[in-house]
C-alpha cells in the first residue's frame, strides 16, 4: 500500500503541474475577454474542466491517503442530492433507489471529496450485491447518542449525523462480515479489497464510527456516524466565489523549474500590479537575491526542484535574510512535502488566480 500511495502521490503530482499551467492561462483568457466574445465560452470550459479534473485528483489521493485534508462545514444532504443522477446511473435500473433525508440535518466538518467517496463506494458494493435488482435506500438523520447506547454499542456519547446506506442484497455471513473492513479483503472475483477499508479509514479520520449489518440472502446495512460540526450561511457557502481578485505592487521573486508554470505565473502576478522576479531553481534564486539591488517583498517557491530544492533554498535566504516572507507551492500534498512545518505558508497546486492573490496578500499583510 506504501508503494501504491507513493506511485499514486507522483503521478498526481506532474498531473497538478500541468493543470497549474492550464488553468492560469484560461484564467488570463477570462479576464481579457469578454462574455459575448465567441471564445469566451470555450475558455470557460476548459477552466470548468481543469477544476473538475483536479478534484478527480484529489479524490485519487484519498486512495492513497497521502491527501491534504481540506475539511470544512458541509452538508450531507446537498451533497447527496448533487450526486443522485451519478448514483442512479451505477446502480442501473434494475435496482430501485429511495432516499430519506432529513430536512433539519446538521452539518459534518469534512473535506466533500472523502464523503462522496465514502458513498461511492457503498453504492458499488450494493449494487454487486444485488446482481438481479433490487432495493437501496439512503438515509440521514440526526442522533444523539447516550450513555446507555454507547456503553454497549463502542461508540463516544455525542451529537452525530448519521449515514445509512441499505440494500437487499446477498449479504454477508459472520465472517465475512468479520473481515470485511480489512485492506485486501475481497470476496469478488476480481475485487481489489481496498473499498471498505478506504471507507474505514476515512470515517475514523474524521472521529466517526461504522457499523454493518448483515444476513445472507436478506442484505446488508451500513451505519455511518460522523460528528456534529458547525453551521455554514449561505453567504458562507457563495461569498468565496464572488470576491474580487485582490492586486497589489510589490515585488515577488517566483522560483519554479517549470517554464510553462513559471511563464504563466509571472505572467498573471504582473497582471496583477506585481514587479516580478523569476528563478528555475534554488540555486539560480538564492544567486538572483543575493545581487538583487532593491526589496523582495515575498518568494513564492516550489519544493520539488533540481540542483537545489524549495527548502534548501528558503533555509539558505533565511541566514541572509531572516525576515523574508515565503510561500511554498507543489503540486503534491502538504502533509507530503512539509511534514513538520506547519507555521510555513503554502498553497498547492492547482490553484487559481484568486486563491493566490488572496494567499499573498494575507502573507504581506500579515493577515491570519
Amino acid at each position: 500500500m506504501e508503494a501504491i500511495g507513493r506511485l499514486v502521490a507522483g503521478i498526481v503530482h506532474d498531473f497538478n503541474n500541468m493543470l497549474q499551467a492550464v488553468m492560469c492561462h484560461t484564467q488570463f483568457l477570462l479576464s481579457k475577454l469578454d462574455e459575448d466574445n465567441p471564445g469566451w465560452k470555450h475558455a470557460y470550459e476548459i477552466d470548468r474542466l481543469a477544476h473538475r479534473t483536479a478534484e478527480l485528483i484529489h479524490k485519487l489521493l484519498v486512495f492513497s491517503r497521502n491527501q491534504d485534508i481540506r475539511p470544512r462545514p458541509i452538508n450531507l444532504n446537498q451533497l447527496i442530492d448533487n450526486m443522485r443522477d451519478m448514483i442512479c446511473r451505477i446502480i442501473g435500473e434494475d435496482i430501485q433507489c429511495t432516499f430519506y433525508l432529513d430536512d433539519n440535518l446538521w452539518n459534518i466538518n469534512a473535506d466533500a471529496s472523502h464523503i462522496e467517496q465514502i458513498i461511492m463506494n457503498l453504492i458499488v458494493n450494493a449494487r454487486d450485491a444485488m446482481p438481479h435488482g433490487g432495493k437501496l435506500s439512503i438515509e440521514t438523520k440526526n442522533v444523539e447518542i447516550n450513555e446507555a447506547y454507547a456503553s454497549t454499542h463502542l461508540i463516544k456519547v455525542g451529537a452525530y449525523v448519521m449515514l445509512t446506506i441499505s440494500d437487499t442484497g446477498i449479504g454477508m455471513g459472520e465472517e465475512v462480515k468479520q473481515h470485511s473492513f480489512e485492506p485486501f479483503f475481497t470476496t469478488k472475483r476480481n475485487g481489489t479489497g481496498l473499498g471498505l477499508s478506504t471507507v474505514y479509514g476515512i470515517v475514523k479520520q474524521y472521529g466517526g464510527y461504522i457499523f454493518v449489518y448483515s444476513e445472507i440472502n436478506k442484505g446488508t446495512t451500513f451505519k455511518i456516524y460522523l460528528p456534529k460540526g458547525e453551521r455554514i450561511s449561505i453567504c458562507q457557502m457563495q461569498c468565496g466565489k464572488t470576491e474580487p481578485t485582490l492586486k497589489g505592487k510589490e515585488t515577488i521573486l517566483v522560483v519554479e523549474d517549470e517554464e510553462a508554470v513559471r511563464e504563466i505565473l509571472v505572467e498573471m502576478l504582473k497582471e496583477l500590479g506585481y514587479k516580478v522576479i523569476e528563478a528555475k531553481n534554488g540555486k539560480e534564486g538564492l544567486n538572483i537575491a543575493k545581487v538583487h539591488s532593491g526589496n523582495i517583498d515575498v518568494i513564492l517557491t516550489d519544493i520539488i526542484m533540481p540542483h537545489m530544492d524549495g527548502k534548501g533554498f528558503i533555509k539558505q535566504i533565511r541566514d541572509l535574510y531572516p525576515d523574508m516572507k515565503v510561500i511554498y507551492m507543489s503540486g503534491y500534498p502538504r502533509n507530503m512535502v512539509l511534514e513538520n512545518n506547519s507555521n510555513v505558508t503554502f498553497i498547492q497546486k492547482p490553484f487559481t488566480t484568486h486563491q493566490l492573490s488572496t494567499k499573498l496578500r494575507h502573507i504581506l499583510e500579515g493577515s491570519p
